[in-house]
């Protein structure tokens, strides 16, 4: 082999592929016939492991399987969602709502121009189509922050090339062409449901006119008093035009619910109706988020400084009890005991610490079948999991999911 070969291909597996597309089916994970992964917000790896607050999730991760060096890709909170299901931030970095039915606009994709927090960008595009993703540096010294220090997007080595070719579809487009099913389930979804929501309390939107509800208060309420407990930014699906359209039910906001109802997360558990593919969202009280005009247990922590210290232990007992009611709630499931089926707990990112704080967060995955009390050292990122979901479905690698640097998480689904 020539040394510019190796060269090359040593670059490819440091900074990530500069091509991005369907690829092969992965390899090395078992057949899969249910999926469940539950987002959690905004905290590290060191924040929430051996947290005492933490009590079931660190019990889980004991009993189950453990990613050890796993790690989110970049900030903020959208640009994570979208590459969990999708393999690629699509242009999007930022937690801007989605723009919502504008058939007119140009993606982000298609310019190759980031929607970003700095420079402020409008409104997000609905992805479609092919075009060049958003770069992901090593440092992040412009977006989410103003110069140094800097966060880290990844592990503080890692970084990804602008990848051209990007396909404007996500999981779901791939397990409604292969004929399985999918659904996410948002807590605190109001019963409209997330058409043109920005945000809710479960209740009241982002487009409640409070003039018409009266008596009216005084002073008069506004869409600000709202607690935002669901947020778009956590809906990764609404981005994508295709959904927003709903040409096709199977890809569309019928395969959106709340926990609560008759459609909803604990009654489709406790039926063993239950899609192929549940990506399931706490609201941002429940995921560790946190809310600044919530209850004072709902409330931010008061550091981001990569320690335990730093956190609202009460908001760590709100998750931690979430993460425990759905993960029972899917044991007892009839659902959990026919074929194979996995649970990841996964978080986002680990917020606005900086450097030299890496971006590693906890990832959990449990499954009815194979091993367990299993920690892996093996480097993962979202796109490692995306990958490996892909692989148990039988679906073609997408976007960064495909990269050569992207490992298929084999040890933690083995059945072995």
């Amino acid at each position: 082999m020539k040394k510019t070969t190796l060269a090359l291909g040593l670059l490819a597996a440091l900074t990530g592929s500069v091509m991005a597309q369907e690829g092969a089916v992965p390899k090395g994970i078992p057949h899969l016939d249910h999926v469940f992964v539950i987002m959690m917000e905004n905290h590290g790896y060191g924040e929430i492991l051996h947290n005492p607050n933490a009590r079931f999730i660190n019990k889980y991760a004991r009993a189950a399987n453990l990613a050890s060096n796993y790690f989110a890709v970049a900030h903020p909170s959208l640009t994570n969602y979208l590459e969990t299901v999708g393999g690629s931030n699509f242009g999007v970095q930022s937690d801007n709502s989605p723009d919502w039915h504008n058939g007119s606009c140009a993606t982000n994709l298609s310019t190759g121009i980031a929607n970003t927090d700095n420079p402020p960008s409008p409104a997000i595009c609905p992805i479609m189509g092919s075009g060049t993703d958003a770069a992901t540096p090593v440092l992040d010294c412009t977006n989410e922050v103003s110069g140094p220090p800097c966060e880290i997007n990844i592990d503080g080595k890692l970084s990804y090339a602008a990848a051209t070719g990007t396909l404007g579809i996500t999981i779901a487009d791939q397990l409604v062409a292969a004929g399985k099913s999918w659904k996410t389930y948002q807590e605190s979804l109001p019963m409209t449901g997330p058409d043109l929501v920005d945000y809710s309390d479960g209740n009241f939107t982002n487009n409640t006119d409070f003039t018409k509800i009266n008596p009216q208060l005084n002073p008069p309420l506004t869409t600000s008093d709202i607690v935002q407990l669901y947020a778009s930014k956590h809906n990764p699906f609404v981005y994508f035009q295709a959904v927003q359209q709903g040409t096709n039910p199977l890809l569309s906001y019928s395969q959106m619910g709340g926990f609560d109802g008759g459609h909803g997360l604990w009654a489709d558990l406790a039926s063993g109706k239950v899609s192929n593919f549940s990506y399931i969202v706490p609201n941002q009280c429940n995921d560790q988020h946190g809310r600044g005009n919530g209850t004072v247990f709902c409330g931010y922590d008061p550091n981001d400084n990569g320690t335990q210290a730093g956190l609202n232990p009460a908001l760590i007992i709100l998750g931690d009890q979430d993460v425990e009611k759905i993960v029972l709630a899917i044991h007892s499931s009839p659902v959990w005991h026919q074929g194979h089926a996995a649970i990841v707990v996964v978080w986002d990112e680990n917020d606005y610490a900086v450097q030299p704080i890496i971006n590693q967060v906890v990832t959990i995955v449990d499954t009815n079948y194979g091993f367990h009390q299993l920690t892996s050292g093996q480097f993962y990122t979202h796109f490692s999991l995306l990958r490996s979901i892909e692989g148990g479905f039988g679906l073609p690698c997408l976007n960064h999911a495909c990269d050569a640097g992207t490992k298929a998480m084999t040890d933690l689904f083995d059945e072995q």
